[in-house]
């Protein structure tokens, strides 16, 4: 599994900017609702903000050395494959908020109360946290170099380039 690239997360979140401001102009010129997440979809990003952390954890103590038994390689993949998609999605939450939040500016000083732009920008708030979980625990489940089959310096043809970049806590044989 390869290691994800910022660059492809900032591409999301300003396709999605892009996309959540032309839906916001659309949205006002016909009259209809801002489409903006409720406030309870904090808790639920908040709770998978929070498992993703401790699920890292667990494989950080094992690849540091602190926990003595062995870590499931189910656990490991399923955690990195939660880290990246909780990244992924945070990436696009903060991207469609961003962009109702630029649009919501535009026509501040038309409107008295702005109860929209805070909850966007709160949601916005709640996509980065995602954002940066993700690629921390990502981080978290990296192999070090020297932990990699025949030392950093093998570069067989099945091992490719053995430097520990794109490596994780389970290996494919």
């Amino acid at each position: 599994m390869k290691a994800m690239r910022p660059f492809v997360l900032v591409v999301i979140a300003v396709v999605l900017a892009g996309a959540g401001w032309l839906t916001v102009v659309a949205t006002n010129r016909y009259g209809l609702a801002t489409p903006v997440l409720p406030a309870s979809a904090l808790v639920t990003m908040g709770v998978i903000a929070a498992i993703t952390l401790v699920m890292g954890i667990r494989v950080l103590r094992w690849r540091n050395g602190k926990k003595k038994s062995l870590l499931n390689p189910i656990l490991a993949a399923r955690t990195l494959i939660l880290a990246q998609a909780c990244a992924y999605v945070g990436a696009m939450l903060l991207g469609w908020h961003a962009g109702i939040v630029v649009e919501q500016l535009r026509i501040w000083s038309f409107r008295s109360e702005q109860p929209i732009l805070w909850l966007a920008l709160i949601m916005g708030g709640g996509g980065l946290v995602m954002l940066v979980v993700g690629l921390v625990v990502e981080r978290f489940c990296r192999i070090p170099p020297e932990d990699l089959e025949g030392g950093a310096g093998n570069t067989g043809p099945r091992r490719g380039d053995a430097k520990g970049e794109g490596e994780y806590a389970f290996r494919r044989d």
